[in-house]
């Protein structure tokens, strides 16, 4: 069983001026200094981290720092006391 299909039903129900202008060639910038080229719907976008740069991707281990989320938590583990564990006593 085939469906014809009727582009003047689909022409009627879709409204008109409601979709965002699309870019086919947007470039998209990298902090890292790369670029791409993508569809999309601005035609410049800029990015923190892409797959170029990304630890995931890139098999690197580091820390990506968030404004200075990293240093703060290290500083507060620095000054936590350490907890001194008691010894539990053995049943006679």
């Amino acid at each position: 069983m085939s469906i014809k299909k009727n582009d003047d039903k689909i022409n009627a129900i879709m409204r008109k001026d409601i979709h965002p202008k699309y870019y086919p060639e947007a470039k998209i910038k990298c902090s890292c200094g790369k670029t791409f080229i993508v569809g999309a719907t601005k035609p410049e976008i800029n990015v923190e981290i892409c797959s170029a740069c990304h630890p995931f991707y890139t098999g690197e281990k580091r820390l990506i720092d968030t404004a200075g989320r990293v240093e703060r938590f290290k500083t507060r583990r620095a000054k936590a006391k350490p907890k001194i564990k008691k010894e539990k006593r053995k049943k006679k």
